[in-house]
């Protein structure tokens, strides 16, 4: 079931990561794991490279900014 839409991933208050379609109001899933909900976006998309919202700090980023998750 390939849906040909770019997803975001994450992370909400309850600490799940979500799941996005761009220009979407609402999660399309949400799961436990970074690594889940990216397979889920390789479910609905396989050829998509969602984007990963940063949950830390780190020598590359920091913070609330997006990474592919191909990285």
């Amino acid at each position: 079931m390939s849906t040909g839409k770019h997803y975001y991933i994450e992370q909400n208050d309850h600490h799940q990561y979500a799941v996005r379609a761009m220009n979407s109001v609402r999660a399309s899933s949400l799961h436990g794991t970074q690594a889940q909900a990216i397979a889920a976006v390789k479910h609905l998309n396989p050829t998509d490279h969602p984007n990963v919202e940063r949950v830390r700090d780190t020598s590359k980023g920091r913070r609330e900014q997006w990474r592919s998750a191909e990285n």
